[in-house]
């Protein structure tokens, strides 16, 4: 008597719906930082338009660098998921396109994995920075505002990048966004 593992249509149709739920999840959570790394650029062109303008007449912004460095790092991690997501890095084509269509596949798939290992170790690498800061308590220079969160964003920004990584291991071919 041997043991069948059947897959019924239904439970493929299932684990399909899934897949696919995941998927719209991860364009929209890209697509959300996109925004808001839209969003940072555009506080710190405010902030320095401001200051630029008030120091005209010899005012100053209380806490501009702060607002300007914080929405810096905000718009860097933010925007990372989404110029991963589009395929968006630096390529080193005229030695790619050099391999045949199998040594490009391998190539490929070794970069995204050590990409994925190199973002995964940043994330953790973030959570840990951002609990030392929270612990000793910093905060910013001028508005004393508490910064350990920024690390914390930043690495939620490289672990979609992870997970941004697999579908586009798992979909070679296919766009994302």
């Amino acid at each position: 008597h041997t043991c069948q593992v059947s897959s019924s249509p239904d439970s493929r149709a299932g684990l399909r719906g899934v897949v696919d739920l995941y998927h719209r999840a991860l364009r929209a959570l890209v697509n959300a930082l996109a925004c808001v790394a839209g969003a940072s650029l555009m506080v710190m062109v405010l902030v320095t338009s401001a200051e630029v303008v008030l120091r005209v007449f010899r005012l100053s912004l209380t806490g501009a660098y702060d607002i300007v460095k914080i929405a810096a790092a905000i718009t860097i991690a933010a925007a990372l998921p989404y110029t991963t997501a589009i395929k968006g890095h630096v390529a080193i084509e005229y030695f790619f396109h050099k391999l045949g269509r199998r040594g490009r596949m391998a190539v490929d798939a070794l970069m995204r994995l050590g990409g994925m290992a190199l973002f995964g170790l940043l994330a953790w690498g973030c959570v840990d920075y951002g609990n030392s800061l929270r612990a000793k308590g910093e905060v910013s220079m001028t508005l004393q505002l508490p910064i350990f969160w920024v690390p914390y964003v930043l690495a939620a920004s490289c672990a979609l990048v992870v997970l941004i990584k697999v579908y586009h291991l798992t979909h070679p071919e296919k766009p994302m966004l």
